[in-house]
């Protein structure tokens, strides 16, 4: 396989795809007239009896995902994340999370990696959305390894999935020798001091915050929670017990994402504090991506702020 490393989240989830296609025969790929942009053209060039395009007709794409679903298929539909989880809404919900069906969601461009493309392209609610729909699983990998990894656990994984990548390269987190099991979450990095649970490219940002806090003597957990639903609780717990405060990273609003997951648990079985980092009830603006993203606080220096928020909110 190529240098995962260096790719973006969806060249890798192409390449994993194409690779799982030529060992899968029941895995069938669905399209939306994107095809070639969500980087899923390689299995179409491999198994071109196996691909299907819709055009710019996502709803249709979900309903006859959930057909072939019905048929004993695994159907792999790809599309940006706001399509999927605006347009498409109504689909994923009554056509296949209530049917309970083996349905494959392959989301990229998702949070604000088409910054510059506007408001409208933004994909920042999709998580809130997809929790809500009884039957769903959510996976947010952090990088392109993890990204491999986890295309090949949700194509094993029985039921719906929603897989939210990114659209450029993201920084390497992981390396490629460790297990990926979805609703098990990874610690990153032991600390005792705070606990911070990241998902998808924030996980890169919460090491940069843990690392400034270890700079001064702050001893910072990170925890990449990968899998938002079905949430790893007993890593939460656990965090919420030995470290006594909590910061959530998640590129994506604050209101029924990771943020509210985590502290929804931690309030019902072991209050702390939990500062919630991400989109304060606002939409995105227009711009570079990385401009955006430190305008809108999902970076680093976010993290480390909150917290310090947190830990002085721990009751001892």
């Amino acid at each position: 396989m190529a240098d995962i490393e260096k790719m973006s989240a969806r060249d890798a989830f192409g390449l994993a795809l194409s690779e799982i296609g030529a060992e899968n025969v029941n895995v069938v790929l669905l399209g939306a007239d994107a095809i070639g942009s969500t980087r899923a053209a390689g299995f179409a060039k491999r198994f071109p009896d196996r691909t299907f395009n819709f055009g710019i007709a996502e709803q249709e794409m979900i309903s006859a995902a959930a057909g072939f679903a019905a048929c004993g298929k695994i159907p792999v539909a790809t599309a940006y994340g706001f399509l999927i989880s605006l347009r498409a809404c109504e689909q994923v919900r009554s056509d296949i999370c209530y049917p309970n069906l083996n349905v494959k969601l392959m989301s990229t461009h998702t949070g604000l990696t088409m910054a510059e493309a506007g408001t409208t392209h933004h994909s920042t609610e999709d998580i809130a959305i997809m929790r809500s729909f009884a039957n769903m699983t959510i996976v947010a990998p952090s990088d392109s390894v993890e990204t491999v990894k986890a295309v090949r656990a949700v194509i094993d994984y029985p039921g719906p999935v929603y897989l939210r990548m990114g659209r450029g390269e993201t920084e390497s987190v992981n390396r490629g020798d460790y297990e990926f099991v979805i609703g098990k979450a990874i610690t990153l990095r032991e600390g005792t001091a705070v606990t911070i649970i990241a998902c998808g490219i924030m996980v890169a940002e919460a090491l940069k915050a843990a690392a400034k806090l270890s700079s001064e003597g702050v001893s910072a957990r990170v925890i990449n929670m990968h899998t938002i639903k079905p949430l790893d609780v007993e890593a939460v717990l656990r965090a919420a017990r030995e470290t006594g405060a909590i910061v959530t990273a998640e590129e994506h609003t604050v209101i029924g994402g990771l943020g509210e997951a985590v502290a929804g648990v931690v309030c019902e079985n072991s209050p702390v504090p939990v500062v919630k980092v991400g989109l304060n009830d606002c939409y995105g603006i227009i711009g570079p991506e990385d401009m955006v993203k430190q305008r809108l606080g999902l970076d680093a220096e976010s993290i480390f702020k909150a917290a310090k928020k947190a830990i002085l909110h721990k009751v001892d």
